[in-house]
């Protein structure tokens, strides 16, 4: 069986020109799925956290930030494509995985399991990184139509996935790696074919 794998990418782009908050410290446009980990690894005066498409499309709009991070190379190259920001580039990666509740009551045991009829899946919306990243993943085992069948919810960002699955109101749902660990006492991680 050939290796399937999966990875995220975070992209950084700086804006063009500066955009300093009126206190004079700087504004970060960031990806939901990082709102647990930046402000641990840098203090910023202001953090706006949002899917990357809606972060790009108020960048496009004309609101000011100094950094825009995304979860997907797509909206960053967009935007430096057209002079909005400066090169953008990967700082970080993540995986994808499968959530279930902790207490998985429609005993599901593999990305395969998510064609049963009644399935309740929660995933992103295919504008986002995360649906698209999901929508890949199951391109490549070939099981999308089966699968996509038995979705319950689009969700903007993975923020919205985690709490669906978390509060048991969805049997699964597709998120990133770190964004699993940050809720592990109320979730089971589930692997992806390698």
């Amino acid at each position: 069986m050939r290796r399937l794998v999966v990875v995220a990418a975070a992209l950084v782009a700086l804006a063009l020109p500066a955009a300093t908050t009126a206190g004079g410290g700087i504004t970060v446009f960031a990806a939901a799925s990082l709102a647990g980990v930046f402000p641990q690894i840098a203090s910023a005066p202001h953090y706006s956290f949002a899917g990357s498409d809606q972060l790009a499309a108020q960048l496009r709009a004309g609101a000011p930030a100094d950094v825009y991070a995304a979860a997907s190379p797509k909206y960053p190259q967009l935007l430096y494509r057209d002079g909005l920001v400066r090169k953008p580039a990967v700082f970080a990666t993540n995986r994808l995985v499968v959530i279930v509740p902790r207490s998985n009551p429609a005993g599901i045991r593999s990305v395969y399991d998510l064609r049963r009829a009644g399935v309740k899946l929660v995933v992103g919306d295919a504008s986002v990184p995360i649906g698209s990243y999901t929508r890949q993943i199951l391109d490549t085992l070939g099981i999308t139509s089966d699968v996509l069948r038995n979705v319950v919810s689009e969700e903007t960002d993975v923020k919205g996935i985690v709490a669906k699955v978390a509060l048991g109101e969805a049997d699964a749902g597709f998120v990133y790696a770190t964004d699993a660990k940050a809720v592990a006492a109320k979730v089971r991680t589930l692997g992806l074919p390698a």
